[in-house]
């Protein structure tokens, strides 16, 4: 008589459930993005979970840290030693080091510290999914599944290929999956094969016959349900006393961008005026400017030039295939190059400082030819001083974590390789103030605004794993003289003018590094 209570009591708990299960499942209501985080956050919590699992038992393993390692975060350390010899620095670079936070009063620091927290771990929110967690794949022998490169566009289907179970001869073969964002059905019917929770979020399929079994599997399709427009579901595979997970990339397909080039000439060449428009920002230096528009049109006389100015009194630029566009006073280097290249309408655009000049040795070609011939996104060139020194001014650009201080970013002269097909070129991170880009590319990573007179590296960090990027010392341009201008009895009105707004500290640039990018501490070379 008591069994008998306990099982009417255990059918009235069961029965709640379903009741409970079916109100959810089939609310009116349309489910929100918080609930879909919050679903994966479950399913992210129980993987986390299986993988501490998997640690304990090897926790009474001894181990011991190398030195080089045994610390919790980067640190923020140059070179302590210093050559003292003349031009010491220039054959011997020395690391120097920065700690970004001495851009802020003591007074103002915390509270900076404490918005900076707050923006930082709404970042990690927006720009953290389920494709960044580490999925460690257990011993699963019997279960055969894709460990990447399942997409689906948001609210679509797609099969899932390669599911499989290769088990030994038991009666009965069963497995099952469940899905966070999305349900399953099955795209064709098996024989001998029992399907339960078609159109549901958990699936189970199970068969006396393993090859039955594995051919329904060929039909399971999964279909989006809950919208997002870049993130990804964690889907459960498992068998008895197996399990396993996959993710599958739920976005939309990437639409294409396309310039037209136009037709080739008669010989197969580029057409520079179709692929490629040049963009620069002037300040003051109209009579820089002129020189720079002159020495253009000497080589390329049809190709367009997009001319950003905030100037205080803005002169008229004119001429054929001439944009010149006036900001507010004072609105500053990268707005200047935002604003330039917003204009810009060909695959290509070429940047060049307003006191830069063109020579016979500034092919933009041989720019368009790498772009064209491979995958890199930027290419600078070289820039000759007036002294005759040639710099390219290549950069490698690292980051490494740090903690709840910040991060460490790291910078030093160099690149990673030759370009393959083009011994002159070589690859790196960063390059100097003539480059030639993909248009859309630059756009995508932009240029912030609040560096307004001293910039010019910033734009690579803010690139950093966007943009790949290439530089070619045998595409140069000449720097217009500056030693003129940088004696006292040589300097016009216009230089003293151009100086004083010109060159100031860095504290506005480590301001920005220490806040919006989260790093503690800059080192350079």
């Amino acid at each position: 008589m008591r069994v008998q209570r306990v099982k009417v009591l255990m059918g009235f708990v069961i029965l709640g459930l379903l009741v409970i299960f079916v109100i959810h499942h089939w609310s009116p209501n349309a489910p929100t993005v918080m609930d879909d985080q919050r679903r994966l956050n479950s399913t992210i919590t129980k993987l986390l979970g299986r993988n501490e699992q998997l640690k304990k038992g090897e926790t009474t393993v001894p181990y011991k840290l190398k030195e080089i390692t045994a610390r919790n975060g980067c640190v923020c350390n140059g070179d302590a030693w210093h050559l003292n010899v003349p031009f010491g620095d220039l054959f011997f670079p020395r690391v120097g080091a920065e700690e970004l936070q001495t851009a802020f009063s003591a007074k103002e620091l915390e509270e900076i510290k404490k918005r900076r927290r707050h923006e930082y771990n709404d970042f990690l929110l927006r720009s953290h999914t389920a494709a960044n967690l580490l999925i460690i794949a257990e011993a699963n022998t019997p279960l055969q599944y894709p460990t990447q490169g399942v997409d689906v566009q948001p609210k679509k289907s797609t099969l899932i290929p390669g599911l499989a179970l290769k088990m030994k001869s038991q009666s009965v073969y069963r497995v099952n999956l469940t899905a966070s964002m999305g349900t399953f059905d099955v795209a064709a019917l098996v024989g001998d094969v029992n399907v339960s929770g078609d159109g549901k979020m958990q699936m189970i399929l199970s068969s006396p016959l393993l090859p039955a079994l594995n051919r329904q599997l060929q039909f399971i399709n999964y279909t989006n349900t809950i919208f997002h427009p870049n993130t990804a579901d964690i889907v459960q595979f498992g068998t008895d006393g197996y399990q396993a997970s996959f993710t599958i990339n739920i976005r939309h397909e990437l639409i294409p961008k396309l310039y037209d080039p136009g037709p080739a000439g008669p010989k197969g060449e580029y057409d520079i005026s179709r692929l490629v428009s040049i963009a620069t920002k002037t300040f003051l230096r109209y009579d820089k400017l002129q020189d720079l528009i002159d020495s253009i049109r000497q080589f390329y006389p049809t190709v367009t030039i997009i001319i950003a100015d905030d100037n205080e009194h803005p002169k008229p630029v004119t001429g054929p295939y001439i944009e010149h566009y006036t900001m507010p006073f004072q609105k500053g280097w990268f707005a200047g190059r935002n604003l330039a290249i917003s204009q810009v309408t060909t695959k290509y655009v070429l940047w060049v400082d307003d006191d830069f000049i063109f020579t016979s040795k500034t092919r933009l070609e041989k720019m368009v030819d790498v772009l064209e011939s491979t995958t890199l996104d930027l290419v600078g060139g070289a820039v000759r001083e007036v002294t005759g020194y040639t710099a390219t001014y290549c950069h490698i650009i690292s980051t490494e974590k740090g903690g709840e201080n910040g991060d460490c970013l790291h910078m030093r002269r160099g690149f990673y390789h030759v370009l393959k097909g083009f011994p002159n070129c070589v690859v790196t991170d960063a390059v100097i103030n003539f480059f030639m880009a993909r248009t859309d590319k630059v756009r995508q990573v932009g240029f912030d605004p609040r560096l307004a007179r001293v910039a010019h590296l910033e734009f690579f960090v803010d690139g950093l794993g966007v943009l790949h990027v290439g530089s070619c010392n045998d595409v140069v341009i000449n720097h217009a003289s500056k030693i003129k201008g940088m004696l006292p009895w040589g300097q016009t009105e216009t230089d003293k003018a151009y100086s004083k707004f010109r060159y100031t500290n860095s504290s506005n640039q480590n301001a920005l590094f220490y806040f919006k990018n989260h790093f503690k501490c800059l080192t350079s070379n």
